[in-house]
């Protein structure tokens, strides 16, 4: 499943941008932009640390992935939403990447923690109706588990900036 957002608004909880989960691979509203968390600068081509906050921007609308306690539509779980303008929002569009090593690997699977609330970005078998038909929730659950489990699957990668090349080679004496 892809994560995927429109210009399309909840009709319940915060009325913001809905994100849900598609399954299919040409979907151009499922790209995503990983940027520094709120306030922050994060150069391109600087390697995402495990443990480290970032927003996802969606592509096609400028607005952020986005958490707050609103109970989401199907499974009362905690609303995942889009919102913000051309890429700023707040604090609550910032999530932790929680992954093994020491970077955020493009093949390796992800957690994605939002920063303010602890819940994990996931995705279950709820699908809506009308009008984003067979569309799944995506929402935010207070455990870990194999649903919260995210890959990146095609994009635009940089190249890894000098000081990530050095110290991925770097050999004690």
């Amino acid at each position: 499943v892809r994560l995927h957002s429109h210009d399309v608004r909840y009709g319940s909880g915060s009325g913001q941008q809905s994100v849900t989960g598609v399954s299919a691979a040409d979907d151009g509203n499922s790209y995503w932009r990983v940027r520094g968390r709120t306030a922050a600068v994060c150069e391109r081509g600087t390697p995402v640390r495990c443990g480290q906050a970032i927003r996802l921007t969606h592509l096609g609308t400028g607005r952020n992935l986005h958490s707050h306690r609103f109970a989401s539509p199907l499974s009362g779980n905690q609303e995942v939403s889009a919102f913000g303008e051309a890429g700023e929002g707040d604090y609550l569009d910032d999530w932790t990447v929680v992954c093994s090593g020491t970077y955020w690997a493009r093949d390796s699977e992800v957690r994605f923690q939002h920063a303010s609330t602890d819940v994990f970005l996931s995705v279950t078998g709820e699908q809506y109706g009308r009008p984003i038909h067979g569309q799944k929730e995506v929402h935010g659950m207070a455990a870990s588990s194999q649903n919260n489990y995210w890959k990146v699957m095609e994009g635009i990668f940089m190249q890894p900036n000098e000081v990530f090349k050095v110290e991925q080679h770097h050999t004690e004496l």
